[in-house]
Order: structure tokens, then C-alpha cells, then sequence
């Protein structure tokens, strides 16, 4: 009975070890998974630490990179800006189009891309400055979420979605335009969105062009996908979230790195290693040239200009510092960047297949390579050309509309989504948060260096003009001893000749008062007499 026992006992040690055991076999998979992860991540982190401290960065190099980081404005400035800087000849060719992108071009000076930092490892490093602007987390969310509506409602003038590919594809096969098709991230999310909007359409009926239900732009569900699906979609995670932070480090699914993935994957897996991946995208964006934020727009542009623009200008021979405009003054009225944004989403297309035909965007290059462009004019062109776009960008957004008229986004319906789905874009974007409280500390210091740079160029200019009158006197500005002495005299002599000339003035003026003081006094004695009869 004993040995029963005691076999019973061990049968059921045995069996509680095995449960046990069974139990604690997710903990140690998921102890090894986190020291892999943690492993891929750091040997990541070191070998991409120390690369970008090549010489001064704030040194405009033979190569720039404006790596564009999705609805932050960045079409805004490389129409505005950089097509009045740069000719044609001078871009990178096919620089959105990543698979006939040909950096070796041998005039190649200007790459404009959504590709992300992993890029540089086809440019030459030691000859590229990276420049780039970042957006407040949420509102880049709404803005991607609304683009993604926006281009792919262009496709439902088609009566289905066969229709729409077969379509897109016969265009882009005979113009050879580029198409947001082809760009990141839209290539992935358009065709997502476009899906899901013919879906919607097929549900609720061909013919209608109005919800049945009503509750806020951001929620129409039987027309688009809502916000709350969109932004917890695997799509979603995969691209958008955090997804500055990953384009500046280099890790999006469109990256050159072939790690890429893996990274990526264990962040998202044990988000306590994203503050590793955070660090490099902090140091990379100390290292850029120029850091802008979408949300000061007035200022971020102001900024460009001086700090890219005029080295830009330098380096062409063309540059001529005009610093009337420099710091904005209380009374600008100029619209930021978000409002440019609300009335002109649309940076890519004048159609569902490319932005070639845009006469907006193409009649801002009417000055490329402008060999009289200045500084000051930089600026004045840049805020004819934004006038430009907000108005035939406006009209393309209510026409691509159309066919789900009730996704009016705006501002005003931004503030109508529920407070749980915008703490929950912020918590999704965590990373995005913290790095774009960093930029804002950078581009503070950007200001200050204008600021003093602008006081440099000031004091420049006096001991320029202090040197042309010294080299009135001396020839060829250096002054010999007895040069500097017959100076001496010669201005002892002037101010000795000015004294002489007051004091004679001065003894004048009292012998004159002298002889009129006699007269005064008899006709001042004149009244008095009369006064006292």
C-alpha cells in the first residue's frame, strides 16, 4: 500500500512537473525571444551610431537629401523652395521612384524622397547633408488617414474595382508618369483604402452618395473606413505608427537594410527596446542640416531659406543677403502650415495617375536655376507659390471628394473625435512623441543660430564699411607710421579750426547782444513811464 502510495506520489510529482514545466515554457520562449530581440536591436543600434559626424553640419555639402517624411508640407518646399534653387539637371533622377533611381548621375546635387535614412548608404555619405521636417504625431495620423480617403476616392468614378486597375495600369503604361502608385507609403495604403471603399460602396449600393448614419466625419462607416478601424489595422502598425521615427532611423518596409524587418518587428514586439532605436533617430536628426516643423510653418520657412537656401545660393556665386524679412513680426498673417494642410492635402497628383499635369506645381519652376535669385526673393517667390497651390490644391480635394461627400474633413471635425482615440494615437505613437518634442528643442536652436548668425552678417557689413573708408586713406588698407601721424594732425588741425570757429561765433553773438541790450532797455522804460501816469 505504501509503495502504492509513494508511486501515486510520484505519478502526481511527475504530472505537476510536467504541468509546470508546460507552464513555464512561454516565460522562458519569451525570455529568449526578448534577449534576441534585445541582441538585433543593440548590434543594430551600434553599428549605425557614429556615422553622420563627418566635418560641420550645418556645412551645406555637394549632395542634399530632403528626406520627406509623409504629410509634413515637404511637397510644399521642394516645389517652393528647392525648384527655384535647383535645375533639373541637378536633381537626382527618378528620386521618388526607388526601383530607377540612379544616384550616380554625375550632376546629381538634390534627392527628394520618401524613401527613408537607409538611403544614404547609395549616396555618398561624406558628400550628403540630410534635411527634413517633422509634424506633431496626431495631427500627421489624421493627415495620412485622410490622404489615404482622398486618393483613393478618385478611383470611384469607375464603376468597379477591375475597372479602376485596368485603368491605372493602361495609363501609367503609356505616360510612364510617375504615380502615388509608385511612392511610399501610398503604395500600400491607397490600394488598401481603395479596396475597402468599393466594398463599402458595393454594401450600401451603387447609387448612394450619403451615409445612413450620421455621427462624425471620422465615423461614416458605411462610405469609408472609420478612424478607430483604420488606425488598429495591421497596415496601420506596420507604416504609419511611429512611423517618423522608423523612416529616420531607417527601418521602414521600404528600407535598403535588409534588417530592417527584424528590427522593427522586435520593437513593436517588446516596445521597451523602441528607446534604443528612438536614441539613433535623436542623434541622426542632431547631425542634419536643418530640422522644420510643420506647425511653424512661417518660421520653418524662414529658417530654409537662410540656413539651406543661401549656402545654396553661395555656392552658385548668386548669393546677396537680404535681411529685411528675417524675423517674422507680430502682425504676419501669413497661414501655417496646418491650415495650408486643411485646404490642400493633396502634394502628389492632379489625378488619379500622376502630378505631372498640375499647372499649379509646374508653373512654380518657371524660375529654376534663377542665376538672380536672392535670398529675399527666395522668399517672396515661396509665399506666391504656396498662394498657388492652396487654391488649385483645394479645388482637386472637394472634386476627389465628390463620391463620399459626407468624409468632409476638417479642423473644426477633428475636435469631434472622441477623446479615447486620440489618447490612443498618442499611445500608438509613443515614439513619434518623444521625437518630435526633440525637434522642437532643435529647431529653437536653429532660431538662435539665425539670430546670431544674422548679428554676425551685421557687424561683417560695419567693419566692411569701416575698411572701404580706411582704404580711402591708405591705399591698400595698411597704413605706415607716418601716414598714421599726418592723419593725427590733420584731424588735430580740423578740430582745432571747429573750436577756433565756435569761439569766434560764440564772442560775436556776445558783441551783438552787447549793443541791441542798450535799446531794449530804453523801450522797455517806455511802457513803464506810461503805466505810472
Amino acid at each position: 500500500m505504501a509503495r502504492a502510495a509513494l508511486g501515486l506520489l510520484g505519478a502526481g510529482a511527475v504530472a505537476l512537473l510536467a504541468v509546470a514545466s508546460v507552464a513555464l515554457l512561454p516565460l522562458v520562449s519569451s525570455d529568449d525571444g526578448y534577449r534576441h530581440c534585445e541582441g538585433v536591436v543593440r548590434g543594430w543600434a551600434d553599428s549605425s551610431t557614429g556615422r553622420e559626424k563627418d566635418g560641420d553640419k550645418l556645412s551645406l555639402k555637394d549632395l542634399l537629401f530632403f528626406l520627406h517624411i509623409p504629410r509634413t508640407g515637404g511637397r510644399t518646399y521642394f516645389h517652393c523652395f528647392l525648384k527655384k534653387l535647383y535645375t533639373n539637371a541637378q536633381e537626382c533622377p527618378r528620386s521618388y521612384d526607388k526601383l530607377r533611381f540612379d544616384p550616380s548621375h554625375p550632376d546629381c546635387k538634390l534627392v527628394v524622397t520618401h524613401d527613408d535614412y537607409s538611403l544614404t548608404s547609395k549616396l555618398p555619405r561624406e558628400r550628403t547633408s540630410v534635411v527634413t521636417i517633422l509634424r506633431n504625431p496626431v495631427d500627421r495620423v489624421f493627415s495620412t488617414y485622410e490622404f489615404s480617403v482622398e486618393v483613393a476616392a478618385r478611383f470611384l468614378v469607375h464603376p468597379n474595382l477591375t475597372s479602376a486597375k485596368l485603368m491605372t495600369t493602361r495609363v501609367l503604361t503609356k505616360s510612364r508618369a510617375v504615380s502615388t502608385l509608385d511612392i511610399w507609403p501610398w503604395k500600400y495604403l491607397v490600394p488598401w483604402m481603395r479596396e475597402d471603399l468599393f466594398a463599402r460602396r458595393v454594401a450600401r449600393g451603387f447609387d448612394k452618395v450619403h451615409s445612413s448614419k450620421k455621427v462624425n466625419t471620422y465615423d461614416v462607416e458605411d462610405m469609408v473606413m472609420p478612424l478607430h478601424e483604420y488606425i488598429n489595422d495591421p497596415v496601420a502598425h506596420e507604416i504609419i505608427h511611429n512611423g517618423a521615427t522608423f523612416q529616420i532611423t531607417g527601418l521602414t518596409n521600404n528600407s535598403y537594410f535588409d534588417g530592417a524587418h527584424e528590427v522593427r518587428h522586435c520593437v513593436r514586439q517588446h516596445p521597451d527596446l523602441g528607446h534604443i532605436v528612438l536614441q539613433v533617430a535623436k542623434n541622426r536628426l542632431d547631425q542634419m542640416l536643418y530640422v522644420g516643423l510643420t506647425e511653424d510653418h512661417e518660421e520653418s520657412a524662414r529658417l530654409f531659406a537662410h540656413m539651406v537656401g543661401a549656402q545654396v545660393l553661395s555656392q552658385s556665386g548668386t548669393l546677396n543677403l537680404d535681411l529685411k524679412e528675417d524675423l517674422p513680426s507680430e502682425n504676419d498673417s501669413h497661414p501655417s502650415m496646418v491650415e495650408l494642410e486643411e485646404e490642400a492635402r493633396n502634394e502628389h497628383l492632379n489625378s488619379t495617375h500622376g502630378w505631372q499635369n498640375n499647372e499649379a506645381l509646374n508653373s512654380t519652376s518657371d524660375e529654376q536655376g534663377n542665376g538672380n535669385m536672392t535670398v529675399g526673393k527666395l522668399m517672396e517667390a515661396y509665399e506666391t507659390c504656396i498662394a498657388k497651390l492652396r487654391k488649385s490644391q483645394s479645388n482637386r480635394r472637394k472634386i476627389s471628394l465628390k463620391k463620399v461627400a459626407e468624409a468632409n474633413f476638417s479642423k473644426e471635425a477633428r475636435k469631434l473625435v472622441p477623446e479615447a482615440i486620440l489618447k490612443q494615437i498618442i499611445s500608438l505613437n509613443s515614439l513619434d512623441m518623444e521625437l518630435y518634442d526633440h525637434a522642437k528643442k532643435i529647431f529653437t536652436q536653429e532660431h538662435l543660430m539665425l539670430k546670431a548668425q544674422q548679428s554676425v552678417v551685421g557687424h561683417h557689413r560695419q567693419l566692411a564699411e569701416q575698411k572701404g573708408w580706411t582704404d580711402i586713406i591708405c591705399g591698400d588698407g595698411i597704413c605706415s607710421p607716418w601716414m598714421v601721424v599726418m592723419l593725427g594732425l590733420g584731424i588735430a588741425a580740423i578740430i582745432a579750426l571747429l573750436s577756433f570757429a565756435v569761439t569766434t561765433r560764440r564772442r560775436t553773438s556776445k558783441l551783438k547782444d552787447g549793443w541791441k541790450a542798450p535799446r531794449i532797455i530804453e523801450r522797455s522804460r517806455i511802457p513803464y513811464k506810461n503805466v505810472s501816469k
